[in-house]
């Protein structure tokens, strides 16, 4: 016989009712004479954090949740917490709970860390013996040693994580919940929660873990669910859940660009305004002119996210307004705070003007772009051989590009590691 998950969610739903404008009862006689606590909130009164969540988690599982801001992640931590109770549907949980779910949750912070450590150790289960026991453990874990006798009020938001995780790790966790907070810390301390983290798992012990580390949560999962909107998207293997996450995210952020390059458009096509604009962002004499610019991937699609390596065509469409015997094309990219990454055009290339005289495509193609992770932004011009401008427009599209493998700066170029003599590395799998 199976042994019995550690967690079990069944259609769990959770709604919290929205406050109307002007709504603040004073008293529970006041609520209880407007009827607000009598009968059930209609759809318009309530908000909805989750809707007919349903997994389970096995123990001695590290299980990861990943999701965008608001998507239900903390609400459903507080519902295995306890914290919270679910509108409908079941929430089991199955051994002892400890929760570092929200920064200082559960202290008071009037009174030192040392008190707050005895109150914390018994609202999670542990004897006065216990705690005691395990103090020096739990200060020199958290490293606050010459600050414990200190209001926690005075205490740094980094601070309140250590002493949280110190306490919640050391009550022998059946199932620990942790949430976001743990990047509030600095890395040293991080790379030990880790640790401790792997610990618990070796133990059998449960982890729900719930971040927007990507690669954190591919690195220490068994598990991971992606939560959207209040609703469950997927549950599974780490990198298949965190791939189509990410993947939605790319999708989202390029629907975000183009709409931007949408507003920007009609707002260039609409009549000016007398105010000027904060900053010039188009110049030229209008002898021809750029009428628009897409990114287009392998197969032509529009797209203004792509991973770093793909290949990418900058398509110019552009109307000459006279005859032109001078004239060159160029495209530049640049991060959002300026930093040049590259440029080209037309001249540089060796491609000598012939005429353009009405409207004209030019595409340059880039078979492999590999731009580190980021944000950038697309100039596009057509100007004189002199370079007097014709129609120069900066910023004109921005785009999003993301790398499999970390790194910085703006260029990730292909690479390979190669060793010799005595030293042995293990490779982690690519993500």
């Amino acid at each position: 016989m199976s042994e019995a998950p550690a967690i079990r969610i069944e259609a769990a739903t959770k709604l919290f009712r929205r406050q109307a404008p002007g709504r603040h009862f004073r008293t529970l006689k006041s609520a209880l004479l407007e009827g607000s606590l009598v009968g059930r909130a209609t759809e318009e009164e309530t908000i909805t954090a989750l809707r007919d969540v349903s997994f389970e988690v096995a123990r001695g599982e590290a299980f990861g949740i990943v999701g965008s801001n608001g998507s239900g992640k903390s609400t459903l931590l507080k519902l295995l917490a306890g914290i919270l109770r679910p509108t409908r549907g079941r929430v089991l949980v199955d051994g002892r709970v400890a929760a570092l779910i929200e920064l200082g949750a559960g202290f008071h912070p009037e009174i030192s860390g040392r008190e707050n450590v005895f109150i914390n150790g018994a609202l999670l289960g542990l004897s006065r013996r216990e705690i005691e026991r395990r103090y020096e453990q739990i200060v020199d874990f958290s490293g606050l040693a010459d600050f414990m006798e200190e209001p926690v009020k005075n205490y740094s938001s980094g601070m309140y994580v250590r002493l949280g995780f110190a306490v919640a790790i050391h009550t022998d966790p059946e199932i620990l919940l942790v949430d976001e907070v743990l990047a509030v810390g600095d890395e040293s301390f991080a790379h030990r929660c880790l640790r401790r983290i792997e610990e618990l798992l070796a133990a059998g012990r449960t982890v729900l873990f719930v971040s927007h580390s990507l690669a954190l949560v591919e690195g220490l999962c068994d598990r991971v669910a992606w939560l959207e909107g209040g609703t469950l998207r997927a549950v599974g293997e780490p990198r298949r859940v965190v791939d189509a996450y990410r993947q939605a995210v790319a999708e989202a952020e390029s629907a975000e660009h183009q709409r931007s390059k949408e507003e920007r458009e009609a707002a260039e096509a609409a009549p000016a305004e007398a105010a000027a604009p904060a900053e010039v962002l188009r110049w030229g004499s209008g002898a021809a002119e750029i009428t628009a610019v897409r990114l287009l991937d392998e197969v032509g699609a529009e797209r203004y996210h792509f991973a770093s390596g793909e290949a990418v065509t900058i398509e110019i469409s552009a109307v000459a307004r006279e005859p032109l015997s001078d004239f060159v094309f160029g495209v530049a990219i640049a991060t959002p705070r300026g930093v040049e990454c590259w440029g080209t055009n037309t001249d540089l290339e060796g491609y000598e003007p012939g005429s353009f005289s009405g409207p004209a495509t030019v595409r340059v193609r880039c078979p492999a772009l590999r731009l580190g992770a980021g944000e950038y932004q697309l100039d596009v011009a057509v100007h004189a051989r002199s370079g007097s401008p014709y129609d120069y427009r900066r910023k004109l599209v921005a785009f999003t590009i993301t790398t499999p493998r970390a790194g910085v700066g703006v260029y990730a170029p292909e690479r390979e590691w190669r060793f010799a003599g005595e030293v042995v590395w293990r490779r982690r799998p690519e993500p």
